[in-house]
């Protein structure tokens, strides 16, 4: 379940920034992808605005959405994090209390 909220997640994104991009700015970003504003185009210079407006308005939604839906699936699932310097500590005094079987030669 949380890879594939995981997967939504990184593709809302990557969704939302390419939709960012084909809006019309004051530097022209990369709004010709979405066709001119010519007689035969499948929509108008509005109609592309409102429906790149729209459409931004959206995925953003989807995003907070599944920011939150990561935030509340992972919650508490946190391993606590052992120093390197616990962990030898811990290592040497288990060697230390483990038994000796003695070997036959």
């Amino acid at each position: 379940m949380g890879s594939i909220l995981l997967v939504v997640h990184l593709m809302v994104c990557i969704f939302l920034v390419a939709c960012i991009l084909m809006q019309r700015s004051t530097g022209g970003a990369l709004d010709g992808l979405g066709g001119g504003s010519g007689a035969s185009s499948f929509l108008s210079v509005r109609g592309t605005g409102n429906l790149l407006t729209r459409t931004t308005a959206v995925l953003a939604t989807l995003l907070f959405v599944t920011s939150i839906a990561l935030a509340l699936y992972y919650r508490g699932q946190a391993k606590p994090q052992v120093s390197l310097v616990e962990k030898a500590a811990q290592q040497s005094q288990a060697a230390e209390e483990a038994p000796v079987v003695p070997t036959a030669e």
